[in-house]
């Protein structure tokens, strides 16, 4: 079942290139993988009607009992019809509805594919974090899907709208099911459902909590006004996810765990209630409506309603009736909204009150509506008939809360007859005094997924005994009735089920007479609009949030660091007071040789230079003297990777310090009182929390229970034939670790660099206006070739070092003259002002790049024998570019990395990821560890490990984290200088010339 997924996964991220090769054509590829799955599903009818649940599980974590566990019952398999069927014949739809010329429409087709796989795991899933992921990637998938038209408000809304809701129910769900899975003692949904735990209240909170969410997707009252705003999207959205697919996950989840927990308080009263109400209001609202698909999107809450009433009833009968009626729905309702979609394609409009005569216009199309239409209404020979007669008849044999949901059902009944009635007479029937409107040309990709899935209602109408066999095994979850066990059947005979439909029939037909004066009614009823009231709480939430943003976030950074440094020392320091754990600790060792207390003391007297420093400069040197000092401590305590590592970090921490005090007065504030008060107040709390961290740090080590592990590391990885433990522990054993770190590094440096730019990042510097020729002169660095005067300045430019420039000839491309020496020893240090140069600097630039790229690589690759590892060899790497930026500017900087910054971040991560995933389909696990022994002619045997490769991604992504911080905190505030004295001297002269 698994590959069935993965195969939608797959079409997903081949549909954006079969779209540009086949155009719209290429849905109807596509369409064969949902169909494949709709295929496998009734192969596989027989032997699941027989009671034998496919079963499979894929562990993923088998230590820790995570694994991706699949089930299809007969539940599942019903879901599985309906999702791939359905999903097939819109695909198909798509091919005919969307032009050739059509904007993103790869895009589309590759969001599409995906949410079905996403629609397949959810049903099948069989444990309740499987199924929440699924869940929400439906919900990120139908917000992509909504929204595919961003340029139009009314689809961004629409989008944002439907995502707040189904997000807020699905965390609220997912509290839920842990609690749920707390209390069971597993999260393995078919054992819960087997074996539920005794009612009580963390149950039953659990069990609210989980209809929250199932309310919330199935567009339940009080959560149903995101579904009619979701109409915004095209036509096959509402088809699919509305109709078929999205909105019944809600539906779904509630007959899957109805089977269990029905008899526990508050589960039962909540489906019935909240299901009666959203019945009839949302069959009332669609009798107010013009728009068409509007209308059946009110209809489509309405059997929502319904549904969940029927499913969460717990009997066996109305389960049994709910699950024919799942299958009736999607049925009837999927092709009415492509009708609709038919219509609005052939005459531009979907408004009733301006559409006459396309009943005789399109003939066809008519009849498939009148088809689906009358499964809608529940009229025979159609599936919907023998669907809402087994809903009938189960409600009458019930108790009493069943005879009042009898009731509602009867109203709610009705008003579907009436709004179907509305929705015929409107689309196709002739009106006096609208002219018709012109139709254009329907084909048949178009009309046949309509008409296939109305023509299935009409035939399963008379073949529901069909049907039996596999929703009955459904059924059977449930509590045997007192009574016979109910039937599927189109006929029953004369009966309460057949006059309660009649009795609807009639109801029905009087309000779609009288639809004039109950409008007025109807006016009176809506003046509390849900979708107004969201609006409304969504902006009143925005302006709290802004009052209170403004209140608390004051733009000071120490602001900011104050408070989490007070509330970390005062909670922790409360909590260390009160449970005393020195009392057990034995006596501190302060140091194991003379020359730790010597660099100890030294550290401690320079940071305290640091403090009483009163200029920046200073300041950050004294700090970076404090780090190295730290790695020394590091070389005495036999810890030379950590050394290596905190040597790398201070040295590129220092040149950051450099390149953002350029921007900053050389001189801190002095001699004002108040920032004499703000010194100390820094100073107290730099030592409380400096001293917190150390006390903490030396309880954490001092509290050791058990013996250490340290000393049986060597011989653990020795096994693997390596013997550096600190790289082998952060790329292998904590592997994880090291790429969720790697990811927020990755994450944090595109922030903190976005902040700079604040703009779309570009390598080529913009225009440079030139004193003397007018505002809107300029250069684009970069824009020239070789042999020409970019990427230097031009004439007249100040550059960010010193003085005005002069223009950078590079030799062409492949070195020039033979004979000519070289003129300069870096590409573009000719771009820096004369006075800014220094002639040794570019020198040792020159001489010590190369070495030091080199040393990175040997740092990478010797790692799993000697100090070393991937972070520190891109730190290292990273230090050579900065050697290039800082001999020869900016321009130096894109000579000596013609590459992105954020190419090498994801090809780092996308080296990581596949590392772990590699590890998953050979080893067995996520990033299981692999190597490779070789023997090769030259270089003899050769030992290769997964552990190098995952290295050599952690590697490119701190390589480009710190060119990315080069371009921005130095290229970038380069570029700003130049044009800011540019703009200077520009003005200068003007006003000279003035």
């Amino acid at each position: 079942m698994l590959w069935l997924i993965l195969l939608h996964l797959g079409a997903a991220c081949a549909a954006v290139p079969l779209v540009r090769w086949l155009g719209v054509r290429a849905f109807l590829p596509l369409a064969l993988v949902p169909g494949a799955a709709a295929v496998w599903a009734a192969v596989r009818h027989g032997e699941v009607a027989d009671g034998h649940a496919l079963v499979s599980e894929w562990h993923w974590i088998p230590g820790l009992g995570v694994g991706v566990a699949l089930r299809c019952d007969a539940l599942a398999l019903l879901m599985v019809l309906i999702a791939g069927g359905v999903g097939a014949l819109v695909m198909v739809y798509c091919a005919g509805y969307f032009r050739r010329d059509e904007p993103r429409v790869g895009v589309f087709a590759g969001t599409l594919t995906a949410f079905a796989g996403a629609m397949l795991g959810l049903v099948l899933a069989d444990d309740l974090i499987v199924l929440y992921v699924m869940w929400e990637l439906t919900t990120v998938f139908s917000f992509l899907l909504i929204g595919h038209t961003p340029e139009r408000r009314t689809n961004r809304r629409a989008a944002l709208q439907a995502l707040l809701v189904t997000t807020l129910g699905g965390l609220v769900m997912l509290i839920g099911f842990l609690m749920l899975g707390h209390a069971a003692g597993t999260y393995r949904l078919s054992r819960i459902v087997a074996d539920p735990p005794a009612a009580g209240p963390l149950l039953s909170t659990a069990l609210v909590l989980v209809l929250v969410g199932a309310l919330t997707k199935s567009a339940v009252w009080p959560f149903s006004f995101w579904l009619p705003g979701a109409m915004a999207a095209p036509t096959p959205v509402s088809a699919y996810l509305h109709a078929a697919a999205m909105v019944k996950a809600g539906v779904y989840l509630v007959a899957r765990l109805a089977p269990a927990f029905a008899h526990v308080v508050p589960w039962r009263e909540t489906v019935l209630v909240l299901g009666a109400v959203t019945m009839l209001l949302g069959g009332w609202r669609a009798l107010r409506e013009t728009d068409l698909k509007r209308l059946l999107a009110f209809g489509t809450v309405s059997q929502l309603g319904f549904l969940v009433l029927l499913v969460g009833d717990g009997t066996r009968d109305a389960a049994l009736a709910g699950a024919v009626m799942i299958l009736a729905h999607a049925l009837f309702k999927a092709p009415l909204f492509l009708v609709v979609g038919i219509v609005d394609h052939a005459t531009g409009t979907r408004q009733l009150d301006r559409l006459s005569g396309l009943g005789r216009r399109m003939p066809w199309v008519c009849a498939v509506a009148v088809l689906a239409g009358a499964s809608m209404a529940g009229l025979p020979p159609l599936l919907g008939f023998a669907a809402k007669e087994a809903a009938a008849q189960a409600l009458v044999d019930g108790d009493t809360a069943d005879a009042w949901a009898l009731a509602a059902v009867v109203v709610g009944s009705g008003l579907t007859f009436a709004y179907t009635l509305r929705f015929l007479w409107g689309a196709f029937a002739r009106k006096p005094g609208v002219a018709p409107p012109p139709v254009g040309r329907t084909g048949p990709a178009l009309f046949l997924p309509p008409a296939v899935c109305a023509l299935c209602g009409l035939l399963l109408g008379p073949a529901v005994l069909w049907l039996d066999p596999l929703l009955a095994r459904y059924a059977r979850t449930f509590p045997d009735p007192d009574g016979e066990p109910f039937h599927l059947a189109l006929w029953h005979g004369f009966g309460p089920a057949l006059g309660l439909s009649s009795l609807a029939w009639a109801l029905g037909l009087l309000v779609f007479l009288a639809q004039r004066p109950l409008a007025r009614l109807g006016d009176l009823l809506a003046q509390f609009d849900g979708d107004v009231v969201f609006a409304r709480a969504l902006w009143g939430l925005e302006r709290l949030s802004l009052q209170t943003t403004g209140m608390v976030q004051r733009g000071s950074l120490p602001v900011y660091l104050g408070t989490v440094l007070a509330v970390l020392v005062g909670f922790e320091g409360a909590a260390l007071v009160a449970d005393e754990p020195w009392q057990h600790m034995a006596e501190p060792r302060w140091y194991d040789s003379v020359p730790q207390l010597a660099v100890a003391v030294g550290v401690c007297a320079v940071a305290v230079l640091c403090v009483l420093a009163g200029q920046r400069m200073k300041a950050a040197i004294l700090a970076g003297i404090t780090g190295y000092g730290t790695g020394v401590l590091y070389v005495l305590h036999g810890a030379p990777d950590l050394a290596l590592t905190q040597f790398a970090v201070e040295t590129v921490s220092l040149i950051v310090f450099v390149l953002v005090l350029r921007r900053l007065p050389a001189r801190f504030p002095d001699g004002q009182r108040t920032w004499r008060v703000r010194r100390v107040t820094q100073l107290v709390f730099a030592v409380a929390a400096g001293g917190l961290v150390a006390g903490l740090t030396y309880l954490a080590a001092a509290a050791r229970l058990g013996p250490p592990a340290g000393h049986e590391l060597p011989t653990a990885t020795a096994h693997e034939g390596v013997r550096n433990v600190v790289a082998t522990t952060l790329v292998d054993l904590r592997a994880w670790d090291t790429m969720g770190e790697s990811a927020v590094l990755a994450v944090a440096a595109v922030g903190v660099t976005s902040l700079v730019y604040l703009r779309r990042r570009a390598r080529a510097a913009v225009a440079l206006p030139v004193p003397g020729a007018g505002p809107g002169a300029g250069v684009r660095a970069g824009e020239a070739g070789p042999g020409s005067a970019v990427p230097g300045p031009v004439p007249g430019r100040l550059d960010a070092w010193k003085l005005p420039g002069r223009p950078v000839i590079l030799p062409p491309r492949g070195g020039g003259s033979p004979v000519a020496p070289r003129r300069t020893w870096l590409a573009a240090s000719s771009s820096l002002a004369p006075e800014g140069r220094s002639v040794m600097f570019e020198v040792m630039a020159r001489l010590v790049f190369h070495p030091i790229v080199v040393l990175s690589l040997y740092l990478l690759f010797c790692a799993e024998n000697l100090p070393g590892g991937g972070f520190t060899a891109g730190l290292v790497a990273g230090l050579a570019l900065a050697v290039r930026y800082l001999a020869g500017g900016r321009h130096e900087l894109a000579a000596a990395a013609p590459v992105d910054a954020g190419f090498l971040l994801g090809l780092g991560l996308v080296i990581l990821t596949g590392t772990g995933l590699a590890g998953l389909f050979l080893g067995g696990s996520v990033l299981a560890s692999g190597s490779v022994h070789a023997e090769l002619p030259v270089l003899g045997e050769v030992h290769a490990a997964s552990a190098v490769l995952f290295d050599t991604g952690v590697y490119l992504l701190v390589l480009g984290v710190v060119l990315d911080v080069l371009r921005s905190l130095g290229s970038e505030i380069d570029r700003r200088i130049e044009r800011e004295r540019a703009r200077a001297a520009y003005e200068r002269q003007r006003g000279g010339a003035s």
